[in-house]
């Protein structure tokens, strides 16, 4: 017998499979445009602040396609971050690749952290062990940019990588989801 329970848990486990899927390509598209835009100039800028933007959108629609297992608080911290970046992120970008390394850094760590937190409140769902492993990978992958930023060989290249990264999480994570969906 299927219970509203379980009719929460797989509609938000569908909504869930189906954001981190198109996560996975946003951060690929984008990781690949960074790479081949180049350090510099407005493009770069342009991808820079929109990554960001992105996480705005995506809190948004996880705010209002899961119905269970949906850690508001934490949703909209990450949503206020992220939207924080984006502004530091443009007004880092004209200091320089130090600056930008800062404050993508700086975020890396926040928004890790704020990971980990949703995924841990979700971990019944399924799916999430790949998120609280992108979650700690992200709080590391953001002291590095830090330090990377005081050192000569400071690059944007690596944020492409850290991406890429986070979008493997997230497909893995989808199709961890895919079969709590379609067990349930």
């Amino acid at each position: 017998m299927t219970t509203v329970t379980d009719v929460n848990a797989r509609r938000t486990a569908v909504a869930l499979r189906n954001l981190y899927v198109v996560r996975f390509g946003f951060a690929l598209i984008w990781a690949v445009l960074l790479f081949l835009a180049g350090p510099s100039g407005p493009v770069s800028v342009a991808l820079l602040v929109i990554y960001p933007l992105f996480d705005v959108a995506a809190a948004v629609v996880d705010l209002r396609s899961s119905e269970a297992a949906r850690p508001t608080a934490a949703l909209y911290v990450n949503l206020a971050l992220s939207l924080l970046t984006a502004i530091g992120l443009a007004v880092a970008a004209t200091s320089g690749v130090p600056s930008t390394l800062r404050v993508w850094g700086a975020w890396a760590i926040t928004a890790g952290i704020v990971q980990l937190i949703v995924a841990v409140s979700r971990r019944r769902l399924g799916g999430q062990w790949a998120m609280i492993l992108s979650g700690a990978i992200s709080t590391i992958a953001g002291t590095a940019f830090i330090l990377q930023a005081g050192t000569p060989a400071a690059s944007l290249t690596s944020l492409a990588g850290y991406a890429t990264a986070g979008g493997v999480f997230f497909l893995i994570s989808a199709l961890r989801l895919n079969g709590t969906a379609k067990s349930i």
